[in-house]
């Protein structure tokens, strides 16, 4: 697994707009989605392209595009949907698939309860997004569920990550496929509730709302 914190002026200021407690859920949206394109682009780094023959204006050229078949981001619901847009938007061409996973806050396992995902991924390069890579189940679950679909390159972009996620996640995934983690910030550890210290609270509660 390979890890890649994104070092940058603009993803600082953004990362400490969204941690400071009073920061309303319209400019939480607003940052989320802003973060989301700056992490695409370290995301993508690496995205299979091939060159092609093209014609300019002015003469006949080289050029690279992205390969078929074409990449599928897969947010993780319902949280992941706050990210879904700025990454699209370095990759419009990219197909979306959906995860619905829900922790459960006693046991701290991972329920997957919708799936709406091709089921043949070999050769697709996939993008999960989730806003916290806290304890590493759900990525962990997620990656899983890619893999035993034909998935074989992996990236999951997070705002934020613990290192016990990060830790747990490299343990159980292995050298069985290409994973890279791309976040805007490690932080510290997971306190008592499972959740990151200093992180943001519940991304998508902050995003959302409070749904009972």
């Amino acid at each position: 697994m390979r890890l890649i914190e994104v070092k940058h002026p603009l993803v600082d200021h953004k990362l400490t707009t969204l941690r400071r407690q009073e920061t309303p859920s319209a400019v939480f949206r607003q940052l989320v989605d802003e973060l989301v394109t700056l992490l695409a682009y370290e995301a993508t780094r690496e995205i299979s392209v091939e060159t092609v023959d093209i014609v300019t204006p002015v003469q006949a050229t080289q050029g690279r595009q992205l390969t078929e078949p074409r990449p599928i981001v897969v947010p993780i619901l319902r949280a992941g949907l706050g990210m879904l847009e700025g990454l699209m938007r370095l990759l419009p061409t990219a197909e979306v698939g959906f995860l619905g996973m829900k922790r459960d806050e006693q046991t701290l396992e991972i329920d997957t309860y919708a799936n709406r995902l091709p089921e043949d991924l070999s050769g697709r390069q996939c993008f999960v997004v989730d806003p916290m890579l806290a304890t590493g189940h759900t990525l962990v679950d997620a990656t899983n569920f890619l893999l035993e679909k034909g998935a074989s390159d992996v990236t999951c972009v997070c705002l934020l990550a613990a290192p016990e996620g990060l830790k747990t996640l490299e343990e159980s995934i292995g050298d069985r496929a290409n994973v890279t983690v791309v976040v805007a910030a490690v932080d510290e550890r997971l306190n008592e509730a499972s959740y990151i210290v200093p992180g943001l609270g519940d991304a998508g509660d902050r995003l959302y709302g409070i749904v009972d």
